[in-house]
């Protein structure tokens, strides 16, 4: 049963509006950690002198650990409870920024890299506990809406944090690798140790929010959740794994190309906006357009959290994903203007996916939610893989072509929303 002593509680209509702005803050937060790799990729090139394969293990190790910790944390979710996993996974973060330290003081890339994994490592905790949890806080049938909008202020997080990491991050000038080559040991030495040295200070800042952050809620009285409470009703318990509902594992495939789709897309567009025939943009300038993306993704989280509550949610995913996918269609048959506006858009409906989808996807778990959720979270795997597969596409056929891949991942989701998500469990036969 759901314990109603909530220490948080700020309004009778909600009693759990105070537990969802404390959470609100986990989703704001890892969001704003996450963009800061966009900062410290080139940074971090420059200062170690990396080619582009190098650079890219950040991402690499990034991403790894949603694949590796996803699944653990589910079952540590399950044993621990939500707010357990919200603590450690807060502790874990704040030790991972800790190591930005050491490995700045000892140039080591290694130990950058080992810090961003274990950094994810924490991030993919919070996200096994914090994002069920909020699914189950309030009524079912506006779990979609609730997840939708704290994931606004994920997206509120990845706007700030670009700004804010050029500011403290980049505000040393990186020499050029001409430059470099001008630089004796010594000089070389110094150098690098003032370049890695910038990331020292926004990180420890960071880590004290986190252990601040896991001390506020170690503190505080959040909802007790039982298993119960998010079971479907009428519906009986009899699985021994998360894998058995076959609405968890189609939703867990939607996941991996939603995540794949957004980030293939988002990954392209500086380059495709560069195109003569599209906007013949410099970087610099169509890294300024690169913004209508995300921020249309923090827009319509914004409008989808109170559209969500009148719409049905598979209703609103199907929609979503049929607009995204003739918006990316219309990008690959035509040219100029209408190409960089109609792949800009497709942002605005990625808005609504990824909160829907979850929600949809834990729905009737029951005591194997903890596990669904380090499921789905293991999914976002997508991210990492599906770019790389639409860049091999790009070299052969071209990268507006290219675009062919987010189609494909839309049209899954779509699929997702009108008949995937509906609650079915994967009965096993006897013997």
């Amino acid at each position: 049963m759901i314990n109603t002593t909530d220490t948080t509680n700020s309004s009778d209509k909600n009693p759990y509006l105070g537990s969802l702005t404390l959470l609100t803050s986990l989703f704001f937060i890892w969001g704003f950690i996450t963009c800061l790799n966009d900062i410290l990729i080139p940074h971090l090139k420059a200062v170690f002198t990396l080619n582009y394969t190098q650079a890219m293990l950040v991402q690499f190790c990034f991403f790894t650990a949603y694949f590796v910790v996803s699944v653990p944390s589910g079952y540590l979710v399950k044993r621990i409870d939500y707010k357990g996993g919200i603590i450690t996974g807060l502790a874990i973060a704040g030790v991972g920024c800790l190591l930005f330290y050491p490995a700045a003081s000892l140039h080591s890339y290694p130990l950058f890299l080992a810090a961003f994994f274990v950094l994810a490592s924490g991030i993919t905790l919070l996200q096994v506990a914090a994002n069920p949890y909020v699914t189950i806080l309030g009524k079912p049938e506006t779990a979609s809406s609730r997840l939708t909008l704290t994931q606004a202020f994920n997206s509120l997080g990845t706007t700030i944090a670009p700004y804010l990491g050029a500011l403290f991050i980049l505000a040393t000038a990186v020499k050029t690798a001409d430059d470099i080559e001008l630089l004796n040991a010594d000089q070389l030495s110094v150098y690098q140790a003032a370049q890695a040295a910038a990331v020292q200070i926004p990180y420890l800042l960071l880590a004290a929010a986190l252990f601040f952050m896991a001390v506020v809620f170690a503190l505080i009285k959040l909802p007790k959740i039982e298993a119960t409470e998010t079971q479907v009703s009428g519906v009986d318990d009899i699985h021994d794994s998360a894998w058995s509902y076959k609405h968890l594992v189609l939703g867990a495939i939607g996941i991996f190309v939603y995540v794949g789709g957004e980030v293939s897309i988002g990954s392209f567009l500086i380059n495709f906006l560069g195109e003569p025939s599209i906007a013949g943009l410099a970087e610099r300038d169509a890294g300024k357009y690169v913004s209508f993306y995300w921020g249309g993704a923090m827009i319509g989280r914004f409008i989808g959290a109170a559209v969500m509550q009148k719409i049905q949610p598979g209703k609103a995913l199907t929609v979503s994903a049929v607009t995204a996918a003739l918006l990316v269609l219309m990008t690959i048959f035509s040219n100029g203007q209408v190409a960089m506006w109609t792949i800009l858009s497709v942002g605005l409906f990625n808005s609504i996916m990824f909160p829907t989808i979850f929600s949809l996807a834990v729905s009737g778990l029951g005591k194997h939610t903890g596990q669904g959720s380090g499921i789905l979270c293991a999914a976002i795997v997508g991210g990492a893989i599906l770019p790389v597969v639409q860049g091999l596409f790009a070299d052969r056929i071209g990268i507006q072509q290219a675009f062919f891949i987010p189609v494909l991942c839309y049209g899954y989701i779509a699929y997702y929303g009108w008949r995937g998500c509906k609650y079915s469990a994967v009965l096993r036969l006897p013997g």
